[in-house]
């Protein structure tokens, strides 16, 4: 299966109509109906033994007897023939299928003769597709669609039919309408894929139930987010909704952290979903976050005002010579400010005064303009003439403008207006600052995609040792550990408990006590008890050794009367930590049945509910990555952000989560882990309590991960010819400084060779592009030495596969001033060893001519080498069944 079987499906050039019907009813006249007036230009081609001709167009008895080959097929009949049909299908050479339903026990079968004949299926319980700039209809939906550059993808045929009409009321037009039903084959990842590259399409809105495939779906989205706006509404945040679409259980705050990690905006209901639509068909880029706010009635603005303060939105602020030239041209009884309350006798040329001015004005970046009914500024008239304004202003583009016409049929024509000088249009206040928040938070996690983490500072990462003492633990049966067992794991990735001592009754409880010092903590041991609160089984701040005595029979004596079938593996005793002015948080580390391990960050508690107490976020992290997870814990109001006495260290906090999601990304036998509480003390964290749960693996540690993690196997020492040692490694997001001073030791005939152009600076977010990466998509290796007490990076090399995992391009770079020590060879032939691994079949580059050195380097190691000197450029193209001399 390959995104070349999606040319097939989205983009035609013959569709047969299996079960092409005259009745007015039936599915297939329908289809037939909808391909005609659609303007479609390519061949189609009704199958029905039952009609001569079916719409005025000639039919064919079956599919054997078709003239050609479909590119697509639509099969209307009855479920029961799919499979026949199918089949014939695929001896017949058609790429593309949608199938209209299916029974759950046909499913199976389906999928593996479409697989059989290379035939890509959409649905089953698919509406169809639409893509109105090829005039093509292949749904079943009786509203028409207008061409716009928005491309919506459903797995929902209900909500499809209500966008397609809600659309079509305000005449917004798409770029492709998808729905995928089921997604038996083709599924959201395939579509994003495509979409990515799709010139018609500017932005993507998706609507989800269900995936089937984390990592390809996180992978996809991160991959397209970079280049393209993508809104996503998720449906079914309760179990109960859950259950009621047939999805996966699990943490909806896990979709919010995929969602956001992709670099997507995720948006929460159908009445946002409609502003997204608006907003996504005319969005420009957003410069920055501050909003300035003009209004001709003080009411709307408020609304306004409380909207933006409620989404943490930012007000702009003007600065002197702003509100100076405001002054000068309104009366006496309005004052410049922000919001701009323009009063309900605004003319049309005070509203454009003084947009004018705020146009010139760099103060903001957006501007939201409220125009509530009025005689003096008609609706119709102040919409025109702001969009005049707007399209010969020099920073008509630059400045996000938001219009909000309100009332309903006096406004009709303005919005309309608006709508076709493509400047986005809302009905509400609080639904216009609804859309520009969905601007702002799109935004921000995009530069939160593209932020250089810092490198945490020599974080233990003693995987052999951890790897060893849980095997040892699984070996004798062990599958739960507790503070005091699972210590010298922690220990292996720098992670310290409280000091914890094993007593087996109150007399050995009070001998430890005497030895540690009090204060103590005592704890009860047990393995049927999974919360110690449910039998008092924790008592703090003992004193004395009597106070242990009772505390500890007390305990004992309370479990056996409770629930007398409970074992008792005796009682922890720790020092006790200070807690004055100390925070208790709380770090849990669940198994999602969807997106695998995440890590949960909330506050201590008896009745913990993560779905409602905690913020999630998936590993593997890095420290920018765990300070967004706390920044979002704080504003969500899971945690706070001081305790009563001091502030929360944000770093310390982050440099403890990135060790834990080391410990889980390297540990696949952990199956949970609960750290409660973790007692925050300025930069003290303490671990006082710590539960472990272990299970057996034997699979692929990666692939459990909704995002591939760091590929450690693919370090490699190296010597070069003069005897210097190198570390080649996967690329970092950390690498960012390292790979700025590499490019600049490298001449700019080299850069040439290398990027076909001139290039005098690399940005932040083009370093950024090359040292983030998806390690399932592309690989960039570094060659890294260490000299004088410093690392530098002294070559890369660089693979970005297809969406198929099919072709490569790749690159090789070597800093100019090393040269010949053999490093560029060496390089290259650890990337083709790790493409041939990873189950790519070709690599593919291009240079120039003049790079000599390149052109024998891929000679010697077996490349094609195509020279074609009237293009100016050396084609390289390498198999990677041959084997490398």
């Amino acid at each position: 299966m390959s995104q070349r079987g999606l040319e097939a499906l989205l983009r035609p050039k013959s569709i047969a109509v299996i079960g092409a019907s005259t009745k007015p009813q039936r599915a297939g006249y329908l289809m037939m109906r909808n391909l005609l007036s659609g303007g479609f230009s390519g061949a189609v081609l009704p199958v029905t033994p039952q009609y001569k001709a079916v719409c005025g167009v000639m039919a064919w008895p079956d599919v054997a007897s078709l003239p050609l080959s479909p590119d697509l097929a639509i099969i209307c009949t009855h479920a029961k023939r799919n499979l026949l049909l199918l089949e014939a299908l695929g001896k017949k050479g058609c790429k593309a299928c949608i199938i209209l339903s299916a029974p759950e026990s046909q499913r199976e079968a389906l999928l593996a003769c479409a697989s059989q004949w290379q035939i890509r299926l959409l649905g089953p319980n698919s509406l169809g597709l639409l893509a109105p700039w090829q005039g093509l209809n292949a749904s079943f939906s009786p509203v028409p669609i207008q061409k716009g550059k928005l491309a919506f993808v459903s797995q929902s045929a209900a909500v499809s039919n209500t966008i397609l009409d809600w659309a079509q009321q305000r005449q917004l037009g798409f770029s492709w309408f998808i729905a995928l039903g089921d997604s038996l084959d083709i599924d959201i990842d395939d579509l994003l894929d495509f979409l990515a590259r799709d010139g018609k399409t500017s932005a993507i809105l998706l609507y989800l139930e269900h995936l089937s495939d984390a990592r390809r779906f996180v992978s996809a989205a991160r991959s397209a987010s970079r280049n393209k706006p993508i809104l996503v509404i998720k449906s079914g945040r309760s179990a109960q909704a859950q259950a009621l679409l047939k999805s996966h259980a699990g943490l909806d705050a896990a979709w919010d952290a995929a969602i956001q990690r992709a670099g997507l905006l995720r948006v929460t209901d159908t009445h946002e979903l409609f502003s997204a639509v608006e907003t996504l068909s005319h969005m420009r880029p957003l410069r920055g976050e501050r909003l300035m706010i003009v209004s001709n009635g003080a009411a709307p603005a408020a609304l306004a005002l409380d909207a933006l303060d409620a989404r943490g939105g930012k007000l702009a602020q003007l600065n002197d010579d702003t509100v100076d030239a405001l002054n000068a041209l309104l009366p006496d009884e309005i004052t410049a400010g922000n919001p701009l309350d323009l009063k309900d006798d605004a003319t049309v040329d005070r509203y454009l005064d003084c947009i004018e001015i705020l146009l010139n004005s760099h103060d903001l970046d957006a501007l939201m303009i409220i125009h509530s009914p009025s005689a003096v500024a008609p609706a119709t008239q102040t919409a025109q003439r702001l969009i005049a304004l707007i399209q010969q202003h020099p920073r008509g583009k630059q400045v996000t403008l938001l219009t909000n016409w309100c009332g309903e049929f006096s406004s009709l024509e303005a919005r309309r207006a608006f709508n076709d000088a493509g400047l986005p249009t809302y009905r509400t206040p609080e639904g216009t600052v609804t859309a520009f928040m969905h601007m702002v938070e799109y935004r921000r996690n995009q530069k939160q995609l593209r932020e250089t983490p810092a490198l945490p500072v020599n974080l233990p990462q003693a995987s052999a040792v951890a790897h060893q003492l849980i095997q040892q633990a699984l070996a004798q049966g062990i599958t739960t550990l507790d503070t005091h067992e699972v210590r010298a794991i922690l220990q292996a990735y720098g992670l310290t408990t409280l000091p914890t001592w094993i007593a087996a009754d109150s007399v050995e409880a009070v001998t430890i006590a005497n030895q540690v010092g009090y204060p103590v903590a005592l704890k009860l041991r047990s393995p049927d008890i999974a919360h110690k609160s449910d039998v008092q089984g924790v008592m703090l701040s003992l004193r004395s050794a009597s106070e242990v005595q009772q505390a500890a029979n007390a305990i004992i004596d309370r479990v056996k009367q409770t629930l007398p079938q409970a074992r008792i593996d005796g009682l922890l005793v720790q020092s006790m930590a200070s807690r004055l002015g100390a925070q208790e948080l709380r770090v849990v580390v669940e198994q999602d049945p969807l997106f695998g391990p995440v890590i949960l960050l909330g506050e201590g508690g008896v009745d913990w509910q993560p779905d409602k107490q905690a913020a999630v976020a998936l590993p593997p992290l890095n420290m920018a990555l765990a300070r967004y997870f706390i920044i979002q814990a704080i504003k969500g109001g899971k945690i706070r952000g001081r305790s009563n006495a001091q502030q929360l260290d944000i770093t310390g906090l982050s440099q403890l989560l990135v060790q834990v999601s080391n410990l889980i990304v390297d540990c696949p036998e952990i199956q949970r882990l609960d750290i409660h509480p973790l007692l925050a003390a300025g930069s003290d964290f303490s671990l006082l309590d710590v539960t472990l749960s272990l299970a057996p693996f034997d699979g692929d540690n990666e692939a459990r991960l909704a995002i591939r993690p760091y590929p450690h196997r693919l370090e490699e020492q190296v010597t070069l010819k003069n005897g210097q040692h190198c570390l080649f490694r996967p690329i970092l997001p950390e690498d960012e400084p390292l790979l700025r001073e590499f490019i600049a030791q490298v001449t700019k005939e080299d850069l040439y060779y290398r990027y076909f152009s001139e290039i005098n600076e690399f940005t932040h977010d083009d370093l950024a592009n090359m040292t983030q990466i998806d390690y399932d998509r592309e690989m960039a290796i570094v060659a890294v030495r260490e000299i004088n007490d410093r690392t530098e990076i002294v070559g890369v090399t660089r693979a970005i596969s297809d969406a198929d995992n099919i072709d490569a391009e790749f690159s090789v770079l070597v800093r100019s001033d090393l040269k010949g020590l053999g490093l560029g060879r060496r390089l290259l032939e650890k990337m083709i060893g790790y493409t041939r691994e990873h189950g790519l079949q070709q690599l593919n580059g291009i240079t120039m001519p003049g790079n000599r050195g390149m052109i024998t380097l891929a000679s010697k190691l077996n490349f094609n080498v195509d020279i074609q000197l009237e293009d100016g450029i050396v084609s390289l193209n390498l198999p990677l069944n041959k084997q490398v001399d």
